[in-house]
């Protein structure tokens, strides 16, 4: 049998309650509404980093539960408490820099919520920009978001295109979902 060449292909073969099929079909590429939602993405994607997509999909109710269900407010004001609490729970990615991050990250939208009314707003405010530019973009407001993170970020939120293959049969409701892909 032949090797898929993109995730859409790989994804094809599973069944339809298999974790990446799931995430693939609703949610991959897919604009996010959600500012908390977004933080949530962006959560998922940096303690992704080192390790396999499957084992972040397979623990993203637990990252949910020990996040405050991603609540940006509320990891804001993390103290020393939540970070061991955090480093405990053995239901997430128990990495010090990837808390650290996460809490960080949470501070830094809450500023950019207070100077352009949403996380949304901000990403909006920067679209359509190459994917470099969001790179240093990223690297200068956020902890922990290298070119893979901040690209795998913006892919999967439909802030860039490329989540899909044209031969996807997801690929037309994302586009429809995602005019900004027009846009770049």
């Amino acid at each position: 049998m032949e090797q898929p060449t993109s995730y859409c292909q790989m994804v094809d073969t599973l069944e339809s309650d298999n974790v990446h099929r799931i995430y693939h079909d609703e949610h991959y590429g897919f604009p996010i509404d959600s500012d908390d939602e977004l933080f949530c993405r962006l959560v998922l994607e940096i303690n992704q980093a080192g390790l396999s997509w499957t084992t972040i999909l397979n623990k993203q109710d637990n990252f949910r539960k020990a996040y405050s269900n991603f609540s940006i407010q509320d990891v804001a004001q993390y103290g020393d408490e939540d970070v061991e609490r955090l480093l405990h729970d053995a239901g997430i990615i128990r990495n010090r820099l990837k808390v650290h991050a996460a809490i960080y990250n949470a501070g830094q939208i809450c500023a950019l919520q207070e100077s352009f009314g949403s996380f949304q707003n901000w990403l909006a405010h920067h679209h359509p920009l190459p994917l470099h530019d969001w790179v240093k973009l990223f690297k200068k407001i956020f902890k922990f978001t290298g070119g893979e993170i901040t690209n795998e970020f913006l892919m999967s939120t439909g802030y860039l295109p490329g989540a899909h293959t044209a031969s996807c049969s997801i690929y037309p409701k994302v586009l429809k979902a995602s005019p900004m892909w027009n846009e770049v």
